[in-house]
């Protein structure tokens, strides 16, 4: 009987008061903006002159029966002697730009290499290239970077920004990044559904960010394996089914179709600060944090 009493007297105040009860409705939750997947690819292009997965995957985004025409970040190894510093490789990468599709830096080293044990003269001059390279493709110089392994520091971290990059990492991750031997995924659905269900909580406390109306999701695979070319459309439809089943409601077009908008959504969602020290995929988090 109090209780009610107490209710009845707060509705009837909220009445007499206008201004009590804009407060009241304002303080209420708002509704989370709608997500949309942005689409990331490492360690490309591929130099295979038979069966070349960059290319596969993307005949896959242009034309697929869940989202035609998808655009995607290709994250590019430049340099690297079985990808980008072929022939095939070089041609891939124009090919990445001419269809609308942001290129970022990745390596400008014949290998894989890790930026943190690089000398400064070689990190410094790897920069350099990279950014050469991708200028010289595009037009312009490339604006975001994904650290080889996801391992960076503060030194590393520095020269990027000085050479007018952002850190880019992931909030989703196919974990593909294995290449030879088993490469294959019987976890794939459970895999992002428990992905993207950690990231849930932040995304209703309103806690990512939020652009051209809509929350960027942050996807990560790897262009080079083959398993995940051969899968694509797969991890498409998966990525919309666990969003449904999570109750995250995607954009209309739940793909990114425009580079200049992706480039946004993906400026917006990279890394200003080195202290903070955001979960990476599978291992990684272990072994650097």
């Amino acid at each position: 009987m109090f209780f009610l009493t107490i209710t009845c007297c707060f509705s009837t105040a909220c009445l007499a008061n206008p201004a009590s009860a804009e407060l009241a409705e304002s303080a209420a939750p708002a509704t989370p903006a709608p997500i949309r997947f942005l689409l990331s690819f490492d360690d490309g292009p591929s130099g295979n002159k038979y069966n070349n997965s960059t290319e596969q995957v993307l005949e896959v985004l242009a034309n697929n029966h869940v989202q035609a025409g998808i655009k995607a970040l290709f994250f590019t190894q430049t340099r690297a002697v079985t990808g980008g510093g072929t022939a095939i490789g070089r041609k891939l990468m124009q090919r990445e730009w001419n269809e609308g599709h942001l290129l970022g830096f990745h390596t400008a080293t014949p290998h894989h290499s890790n930026h943190r044990f690089l000398s400064e003269p070689e990190f410094e001059q790897s920069l350099q290239d990279g950014i050469a390279d991708l200028t010289e493709i595009t037009g312009v110089a490339p604006k975001l970077v994904r650290p080889p392994f996801w391992n960076y520091d503060k030194r590393t971290f520095a020269a990027y920004q000085r050479h007018g990059m952002q850190v880019l990492l992931t909030d989703l991750s196919a974990n593909d990044g294995k290449i030879w031997g088993v490469n294959f995924s019987f976890h794939k659905h459970s895999n992002m559904l428990k992905q993207l269900g950690e990231l849930r909580a932040k995304w209703l406390a309103g806690k990512l960010p939020v652009v051209d109306g809509c929350t960027p999701i942050v996807v990560t695979f790897h262009d080079v394996n083959t398993y995940t070319s051969n899968h694509v459309e797969v991890y498409l439809e998966i990525l919309v089914q666990v969003a449904a089943e999570l109750e995250m409601p995607t954009t209309t077009i739940p793909f990114y179709t425009n580079r200049d908008e992706l480039e946004r959504a993906a400026l917006t969602s990279a890394m200003h600060d080195t202290s903070i020290k955001p979960p990476l995929p599978g291992i990684w988090n272990w072994l650097w944090q």
